[in-house]
């Protein structure tokens, strides 16, 4: 009777660990930026949260650094469910959708207040297409504001004619072609070998890559010009979403609307931090003069113009949202 007592209790505490077992929930979420980014910190106190609120029944396995797949593989990764999230930056897909590239459109939002009131315009449309992609929005947060680093002073835009400008994604590409330079496509995980080689020697992007990356032991100036400032979006692909149980989604949904508010509040908090890092380190930090900025927002302004076009109706309401 003692054995069979026993074995009875042998066979429930099995199938009890074999059910926390079958509950416990792992997705893998990739990113392309490095561990010393501030987009990838954020990442992994988003996916602690996402452990402490399950307790640690839903883990997320970050993978930074292009590591498990590279900057535009992401969202195809996503969406075909070989990784349940992923972490991308919108204007990598302007090809595909206007929706994407209103982001790294140059001068529609300088500085973080504008660039979260268009965030908050742009928000609907963009849960709209990914939904229409199979996936959801979990959350963004901006870079800081883009500049031009240059091996050279820069008294008009003419002065980057020639120069193998770094493009990572179609808009940056498309104003390498604007100002004459030659656009060249390198992505975060390549960049500091890029420099080093010479691939490229001008480029745009924000303070904190500029940081991570180290360029200023390749590059002179930065030339703050605020162009814009793209945004990061964690999404998810709709169906592992859907498979979550009732907590498990609620959980996502708590640590993403944490993760947006913390990532936006550091985003703001490094920029001079980035800056001024830079600069002991021997950059020169330029404000451009008014003439030059004048002139930059003038050549670029056709871009502005070619996606209002494209983007149609949406477009239209989004921006007269935004200008609201």
């Amino acid at each position: 009777m003692l054995k069979k007592s026993l074995l009875l209790s042998t066979i429930v505490m099995g199938a009890s660990i074999s059910s926390q077992a079958y509950a416990e929930t792992k997705w893998d979420l990739p990113s392309a930026y490095p561990e010393s980014n501030f987009h990838t910190e954020i990442l992994h106190k988003f996916a602690n949260e996402v452990s402490t609120l399950t307790n640690g029944d839903f883990k997320i396995t970050l993978h930074p650094n292009a590591a498990l797949f590279k900057a535009p593989e992401i969202k195809r990764a996503v969406q075909s469910n070989q990784a349940q999230a992923g972490e991308i930056i919108l204007t990598n897909f302007a090809n595909e959708d206007p929706i994407f590239e209103l982001d790294g459109l140059p001068f529609v939002a300088s500085g973080y207040d504008a660039a979260w009131k268009l965030y908050q315009a742009q928000k609907p449309f963009l849960e709209k297409k990914l939904e229409s992609q199979g996936m959801k929005l979990l959350y963004t947060v901006a870079w800081p504001p883009q500049g031009i680093f240059v091996n050279k002073e820069l008294n008009s835009i003419d002065d980057l004619k020639g120069l193998k400008w770094r493009a990572y994604s179609p808009v940056t590409a498309k104003i390498a072609q604007i100002v004459g330079a030659q656009p060249v496509t390198i992505q975060a995980a390549e960049l500091s070998q890029a420099l080093a080689t010479g691939v490229v020697n001008s480029l745009m992007t924000s303070s904190a890559t500029g940081y991570d990356s180290k360029i200023y032991e390749y590059i002179k100036y930065f030339y703050d010009t605020e162009a814009w400032l793209p945004k990061n979006a964690v999404i998810v692909n709709q169906k592992a979403f859907d498979a979550l149980n009732e907590s498990q989604q609620k959980a996502l949904l708590e640590a993403s609307a944490n993760a947006e508010k913390a990532g936006w509040d550091l985003s703001r908090e490094r920029t001079n931090f980035f800056k001024e890092e830079m600069a002991k380190n021997g950059m020169q930090m330029i404000t451009p003069s008014e003439s030059l900025q004048k002139e930059f927002v003038e050549a670029t302004k056709v871009m502005i113009d070619e996606w209002e076009k494209k983007a149609g109706d949406d477009g239209k309401k989004l921006l007269e949202e935004y200008r609201k």
